[in-house]
């Protein structure tokens, strides 16, 4: 019945629960049908033996303990079943976490935000109601029937072997329409992906969309998107009336035809009131639990279709690096490219790269657009795995070092950096969450923030906003830099950090940017020629490929690559040249 069975090995950390569960179960199908016993001979008693209300009261006594047990049992099956399928979604919810932060932005960027963000949020809520409801129908399908039987084929066997070759008619057509009912579920989840996606995509793109006045166009596309959910959704919901209406019919008729058989052999004989009377109080009770679980498999068809998107992504491999006990201690913090080339599927971002960042030294990377820079920095970031060769850090391969140790070591402030929903204290003490309030204030005031952050209605516990929306591109990218210099790392990434500053403020961050940089190993992608005079070497890029190294004054001498770049941006050659 239930096909995505991956969803089981959730369960073995659960045995407990699943225990108590199936424990309560049993005994309510086992009060169950004691109940009908003392239902059935308290009636015969009282009507048919004319026995009095006191002769009959111990029978009366028993069925009210046995309903309250009953319905403890109930209550506790239940109860177990959700706590179950709560701690499920829980689990499942932190593995989907941990697992796309192992994968990293390069899985990430390959995927639409807001269907992550759907897998996230509703697909564990839609595979935690298999847990709390469908399974528990499963189990007392499977139960209860077998157990009412164990009771029924004693006392009558022409109406246990009717309700045994009656039984399984109903899970034979739930599976039948739900092979349909599946079909949908999984056209419905990805329609919901789709909506979830296309709608955080809109909201991201709003000004743009204003800008282009293209807001009608979007209007009718999420009008569009919107309607195929609704119809994909009623297709679905037809289908559940459908296979509740044919469950309903064959419950029903099947115990129209144990009345019918108990009721023409009472009549000649075949068999006792008392008999006839307890078969006819647990014959619906044998089907219920069969027609709930028609009821809830539509659930159980939801969930699976959101189970094949979650184990999607954790399927997906992660890099795997070796388990290391302790940090290592390097000698220094010399970075070499040895031949490392990477591509993205059939297109190559770098081809067999050799160069050495020198340690406690400056290393510009420059290079036309789609040259490599970037990929270069997500290889040395650990966000990226090398196709082919090797990167080194003081001698030791980077992949051999513990990735969470080697990103402590690395400051890195890309070209337009991610704030967080949350104060600006808080954005800043990312880089160091140990750090107190002073330490925050003192990389604020390195990287010129301090005074402008005061001026804010709430000061350091100003929210900023989502994407830091409240912030100017260039008041974001201080904090940035405010965050590595609370960092303090012996190796600095930086993706022109100076790029959305005015001229006055550029020069105050250039200014710190020399004192964070000095003494450490830095990586400074350039996209301006005017922020690669301070570094110690020039590293060019083109198509992949290193195609020029050296100081800047020794590549000016030269008639390459980086001259010819200088003379293209208009910048002035030394004089002599």
């Amino acid at each position: 019945m239930f096909k995505e069975k991956r969803l089981f090995a959730f369960l073995k950390d659960q045995r407990r629960l699943l225990l108590v569960h199936l424990s309560a179960a049993v005994l309510s199908a086992v009060a169950l049908v004691l109940w009908a016993i003392a239902l059935a001979d308290s009636i015969n008693r009282l009507f048919f033996l004319e026995q009095s209300l006191d002769q009959i009261a111990d029978l009366l006594l028993i069925l009210l303990l046995l309903t309250l047990l009953r319905a403890a049992l109930i209550y506790l099956g239940e109860l177990s079943a959700h706590e179950i399928g709560e701690r499920v979604k829980d689990d499942l919810r932190a593995r989907l976490s941990e697992h796309l932060l192992r994968l990293g932005p390069r899985y990430t960027q390959g995927e639409r935000s807001g269907e992550l963000a759907n897998a996230l949020s509703q697909a564990p809520e839609d595979i935690a109601i298999i847990f709390s409801q469908y399974l528990p129908a499963l189990f007392l399908a499977a139960l209860v029937p077998l157990i009412i039987l164990l009771f029924v084929f004693p006392l009558d066997l022409l109406s246990g072997i009717v309700m045994l070759v009656t039984a399984p008619l109903i899970p034979f057509f739930m599976i039948l329409i739900g092979g349909i009912a599946g079909a949908l579920a999984r056209r419905q989840y990805a329609a919901l992906s789709l909506m979830s996606a296309h709608f955080l995509d809109v909201l991201q793109g709003l000004t743009t969309l204003k800008l282009f006045n293209r807001e009608g166009a979007q209007t009718e596309m999420i009008r569009a998107i919107t309607e195929r959910f609704r119809q994909t959704t009623l297709s679905v919901v037809r289908v559940a009336f459908l296979s509740a209406l044919a469950l309903e019919f064959l419950a029903t008729i099947s115990i129209a035809i144990i009345a019918v058989e108990i009721g023409i052999r009472l009549l000649y004989g075949f068999i006792s009131f008392e008999r006839a009377l307890f078969i006819l109080i647990i014959a619906p009770e044998f089907y219920m639990p069969l027609r709930t679980l028609g009821a809830r498999f539509h659930t159980g068809t939801n969930g699976a279709a959101a189970a094949k998107r979650v184990f999607a992504i954790l399927e997906t491999p992660a890099p795997v690096r070796a388990a290391v006990l302790e940090p290592p201690r390097l000698p220094d913090y010399t970075i070499r490219f040895e031949a490392v080339s990477y591509a993205y599927g059939d297109r190559p971002a770098l081809r067999e790269v050799s160069f050495v960042i020198p340690h406690g030294q400056q290393t510009a990377l420059i290079g036309h657009s789609g040259a490599g820079k970037s990929t270069v920095a997500a290889l040395l970031l650990g966000f990226l795995t090398p196709d082919s060769g090797a990167i080194a850090v003081g001698g030791a391969p980077l992949e051999t070092l513990p990735m969470a140790w080697w990103r402590d070591q690395v400051a890195w402030l890309p070209q337009k950096p991610y704030l967080f929903n949350d104060t600006v204290l808080e954005n800043i003490r990312h880089a160091r969450p140990t750090a107190s309030d002073a330490e925050v204030y003192a990389a604020a005031q390195a990287a010129a923030l301090h005074d402008f952050i005061l001026s804010l209605p709430h000061g350091y516990q100003t929210q900023i906003g989502e994407r830091g929306g409240r912030l100017s591109g260039g008041q974001a990218q201080r904090l940035a830099i405010a965050r590595a210099f609370l960092k303090d790392a012996p190796v600095i990434v930086l993706d022109e950090p100076t790029a959305n500053l005015d001229a006055e403020t550029e020069r105050h961050i250039a200014a710190a940017l020399r004192r964070l940089c000095a003494g450490r190993t830095v990586l400074m992608i350039a996209h301006r020629l005017g922020t690669v005079a301070q570094a110690d070497q020039i590293v060019v890029l083109s198509g992949g490929r290193v195609v020029e190294s050296g100081s800047p004054q020794a590549l000016l001498q030269r008639e390459g690559a980086y001259r010819a770049l200088v003379l293209a941006a208009g910048a002035p050659l030394p004089q002599g040249e």
